[in-house]
């Protein structure tokens, strides 16, 4: 089990996350009245899809020994206006050379990666007031 404490006081929106021993500062922009001190909550979401895509691809590659220097993983967020459809739109580039077999295996590996997977599964959210 994974565990994620938020903590947030008196300055405006910034928000301390810890995981473990790590920790990140997440806030509102400024025209939203936060500091803009971190990420925005949604840009999280993003992050761990594009972190998690990255590095699934780089232990792929380098068990592999393909000749990869470096992946770029973008990853775009849209919303509809109600806010009750949402996409994910995630583009991967990559310096280095590899066939056209390589490239098509590299999507399906990017679509192995544990947060894509999380994302495509029934999720639920359980709420608790303590």
């Amino acid at each position: 089990m994974n565990t994620v404490k938020a903590t947030i006081g008196s300055d405006k929106y910034k928000t301390t996350v810890i995981a473990g021993k790590n920790n990140i500062i997440v806030d509102e922009p400024t025209e939203k009245g936060g500091l803009d001190l971190g990420f925005q909550p949604l840009e999280l979401l993003a992050s761990s899809l594009a972190s998690c895509t990255a590095i699934t691809l780089k232990m792929y590659t380098d068990h592999k020994q393909w000749a990869i220097e470096k992946f770029h993983v973008v990853v775009t967020v849209e919303q509809s206006e109600d806010k009750k459809e949402t996409k994910l739109i995630r583009k991967i580039s990559y310096e280095g050379n590899i066939d056209e077999k390589q490239q098509v295996r590299l999507e399906a590996v990017a679509n192995t990666c544990p947060i894509h997977k999380i994302l495509h599964s029934q999720i639920s959210v359980e709420t608790i007031i303590l």
